[in-house]
């Protein structure tokens, strides 16, 4: 058997049995038309191959060089946020009740899964302050696009204003999205306190929606019902985006102060930061749009014995009803991700997922309060925050992180590339993994560089 051969998963008489029904000599021969000086003639240029245990240790070498949650204290947020899973989450996603081979079309194999996921629902639509959740999303930037575009399809207009203080990275997703549309894109601006300003100025008649993040990218916590407001003056919606969902437990809904739709990223209920993924999205709106809700609903239902049970109620994607009724192509929930979600919210439950979010805010404020007395650093706005705010330091942000993690912490994320306009300045976040010790550290590093 040639080197070749043993990658091949057939036998000799399998090879000349297909080249054979396509009129092929040998597997040489259907790389002819590939010219010459295109292919290569030698055999790969890699190191011999490794025993498992060779592997292993090689593979956990490298794996130490990079900082995480273990080995440095972390202060970096912007959208990703480390924050303590308990080990029950893991045992129970493991559970053969949530085992299907596919997404749940089956009800009656997939009854764990549909469950899960109306749980999931219920849990959502409660935080976000609307009536209905769908069964997740692939993440908090795509779920942000389908929110424009089912605003564009409810409104029939085609021009969306994003706040500045929408995540770049978000923005970027919802340009990319609307790209090959007759959309328009417009960007409302920060005021000096870091919150969105003169809302009612960036809104027309054409005006599909209004995009604002809470807590935007910056920390800040927008002042939703005047969004709100200056939206449906002009007959636009009010898209309300969360990436820290932990903020939900403590900040008033979203539905609740006029957001027609919420959607963001429910990474921080339990799911690993995973190198920025996989993750789970979410969006939630009002029973009267559901129809133009992208993704799934499982619904609630009972079986011919009268036994509560769990359906696949609505899926509005052209794989399942015409494509020209569809309001989405996206192909599936972010299953394991959202499991993980609910029985981390479960788990918790509502008053300690409360508990957790004051004690997040605790820990922002006490760094704050650091920060303000310590020379050569400043918070640059003057809005309420969470659990992350914008720093100004006296150097340069680059050096900054580089003290900080000298002393063991990954100190946040540089503004330069985002916001150049605010100088040298961090994004800092303090969640429930902070210490006070660790907050010292951090404090101490940043402000080092002050004369």
């Amino acid at each position: 058997m040639s080197d070749r051969d043993r990658y091949i998963p057939h036998t000799p008489d399998e090879v000349a049995h297909m080249l054979e029904t396509i009129g092929a000599k040998s597997i040489d021969a259907l790389f002819e038309p590939i010219p010459d000086e295109l292919r290569l003639d030698r055999p790969l240029d890699l190191p011999a191959a490794l025993s498992e245990q060779e592997l292993t240790a090689e593979l956990t070498a490298l794996a130490a060089r990079n900082a995480n949650t273990d080995s440095h204290d972390w202060f970096l947020g912007a959208g990703t946020y480390a924050h303590f899973s308990p080990s029950a989450v893991d045992a129970l996603i493991q559970r053969g009740e949530f085992l299907t081979a596919y997404t749940p079309y089956q009800a009656e194999i997939s009854q764990g899964t549909l469950q899960a996921v109306f749980e999931w629902q219920t849990m959502m639509a409660s935080l976000t302050g609307t009536e209905v959740a769908n069964a997740s999303m692939y993440d908090g930037a795509s779920a942000t696009a389908e929110a424009a575009l089912m605003a564009m399809r409810l409104t029939r207009r085609s021009r969306v204003v994003l706040s500045a203080g929408l995540h770049p990275h978000y923005a970027e997703v919802v340009k990319s999205y609307l790209g090959g549309l007759d959309a328009v894109i417009e960007v409302a601006g920060l005021g000096e306190d870091g919150r969105s300003a003169d809302l009612a100025g960036a809104i027309d008649e054409q005006t599909a929606c209004l995009v604002v993040q809470r807590p935007n990218f910056f920390g800040c916590v927008e002042d939703l019902a005047g969004a709100a407001e200056a939206a449906h003056a002009s007959g636009a919606l009010l898209v309300v985006v969360v990436t820290e969902s932990l903020s939900l437990a403590l900040l008033p809904p979203p539905g609740a102060l006029g957001a027609d739709i919420v959607c963001g990223e429910a990474q921080s209920f339990g799911v690993p930061m995973s190198f920025g993924g996989p993750h789970v999205g979410f969006l939630a709106t009002d029973q009267k749009r559901v129809r133009q809700m992208p993704g799934r609903l499982a619904g609630e239902t009972v079986d011919s014995h009268g036994k509560r049970g769990f359906v696949l109620t609505l899926s509005t994607r052209e794989q399942h009803i015409r494509r020209e009724r569809a309001t989405s192509n996206i192909c599936t929930n972010q299953g394991l991700c959202l499991l993980t979600a609910t029985i981390y919210l479960s788990l918790l439950g509502r008053v300690g997922l409360r508990r957790l979010a004051e004690l997040n805010l605790a820990k922002a404020e006490y760094a704050k309060g650091r920060i303000r007395e310590t020379p050569g650093l400043g918070l640059r706005y003057a809005a309420p925050t969470f659990n992350e705010f914008v720093v100004t330091v006296p150097d340069s942000a680059g050096r900054a992180l580089e003290r900080a993690l000298a002393e063991g912490c990954v100190g946040g994320l540089d503004l330069a590339p985002h916001a150049p306009d605010l100088g040298p300045a961090l994004l800092v976040c303090t969640t429930e993994l902070a210490s006070r010790d660790a907050i010292d550290r951090l404090v101490g590093a940043l402000g080092a560089g002050a004369p």
